[in-house]
């Protein structure tokens, strides 16, 4: 058996398992958001722009384009994590400062057979450098938003959908973000 040269066969397998993004693809054209190990997708608006993630616990992240009168742009995140529903969703809320809690709103529904939990939560979002486990300086952020879902599966787990940032620019995008959400899909 003849042999490759070793730069040439470093070449060929770095080709075979390097990302699509070095074969020509361009990641901020695929809406594509995989979850549940590939048998789940949601499919993202064509205005959202696909990033790579800030961290390495995000398994997916788009930035949400502000609207007019807005400063910062929105985040979507997609990753997989462990822990109750609720904790989960009391965390979220513990990451807002409201007057008197009322502007949490949540709703339970069943998606592609799997159980969805939606939260809307609105007031001054406490952002931690380096997420929220990091122990890194807050940054209090008025007037902010989150649409989230957490997308149970019964075999592989959990799946939290986060999109936040300035109230209005969440607001222009609440029915895309629905949209997504609904359209859930077995693969």
């Amino acid at each position: 058996m003849k042999m490759l040269p070793i730069s040439l066969a470093a070449v060929v397998l770095s080709w075979l398992v390097a990302p699509a993004i070095t074969r020509g693809e361009d990641p901020k054209n695929d809406p594509a958001i995989t979850i549940a190990e590939g048998k789940l997708v949601l499919t993202a608006p064509d205005k959202w722009v696909r990033k790579q993630p800030k961290t390495r616990i995000v398994d997916h992240e788009f930035a949400i384009p502000a609207v007019e009168g807005d400063q910062a742009d929105g985040r979507l995140t997609v990753m997989g994590a462990g822990g109750a529903v609720e904790d989960n969703i009391a965390r979220w809320v513990g990451q807002f400062e409201q007057p008197d809690k009322k502007d949490v709103k949540k709703e339970k529904k069943t998606i592609a057979g799997n159980e969805v939990y939606l939260v809307d939560i609105s007031g001054t979002y406490k952002e931690t450098a380096g997420g929220p486990f990091s122990g890194g300086k807050v940054v209090e952020k008025p007037d902010y938003r989150m649409l989230a879902a957490i997308i149970t599966t019964e075999k592989d787990g959990n799946y939290f959908v986060k999109l936040y940032g300035p109230s209005k620019t969440i607001a222009a995008n609440e029915a895309a973000f629905m949209k997504m959400v609904d359209g859930l899909k077995k693969k």
